[in-house]
């Protein structure tokens, strides 16, 4: 199984022909722009302008399934996220990342990359832990996605080489990220 032969579409509602990332490093990132980690649409926009020249891609996947932070439909998700947020970026149709409906890519990546839990040595990832737990115990159980922004790194060949979550911050994943690309 690999990650390039799953269906997608783009935000505008093109195919995605995923095999066009295949030999670039690929941060893969599940997104909601009224989300309280939706400041970190910025800091990915600023890896996207450092490294796409070197071969890095950031795929985000707008999603609505956590408090309901991603409501528009995909017209205005990309009106919002290009106009407002100026994020270059290539954005995806708006799909469920856990559950029953996940998307078989967010199925994928989290057979490949399971959750480890929250760095709960950080204050906020001891309040995540804590709020998932306290309100939300079905979502902190198992391996699927646990909130908004959520990230997995993909190789140049597919291959997962990270999981980082919600409260992980971008720029935390550059050297990661630099490893990759050999920078």
């Amino acid at each position: 199984m690999s990650f390039y032969n799953k269906k997608v579409h783009f935000i505008d509602g093109r195919l995605a022909d995923l095999t066009i990332y295949r030999g670039k490093v690929l941060l893969v990132v599940n997104t909601a722009s009224k989300c309280s980690y939706a400041r970190q649409f910025e800091t990915l926009q600023q890896l996207y302008e450092k490294y796409q020249r070197y071969g890095l891609e950031i795929l985000a996947f707008p999603c609505n399934q956590f408090n309901e932070k991603e409501p528009g439909d995909n017209f205005e998700v990309k009106a919002h996220c290009e106009n407002q947020l100026k994020l270059t970026f290539p954005l995806f149709e708006k799909i469920e990342v856990r559950g029953l409906n996940a998307h078989p890519i967010f199925q994928f990546l989290t057979e490949q990359a399971p959750f480890l839990g929250f760095d709960t040595e950080t204050a906020s990832g001891e309040w995540m832990d804590h709020f998932l737990n306290e309100k939300f115990p079905d979502i902190y159980k198992g391996d699927g996605i646990k909130w908004n922004f959520t990230k997995f790194l993909i190789d140049q060949n597919g291959q997962v080489r990270g999981r980082f979550e919600t409260t992980t911050e971008p720029f935390d994943i550059e050297p990661s990220i630099q490893s990759l690309l050999s920078i």
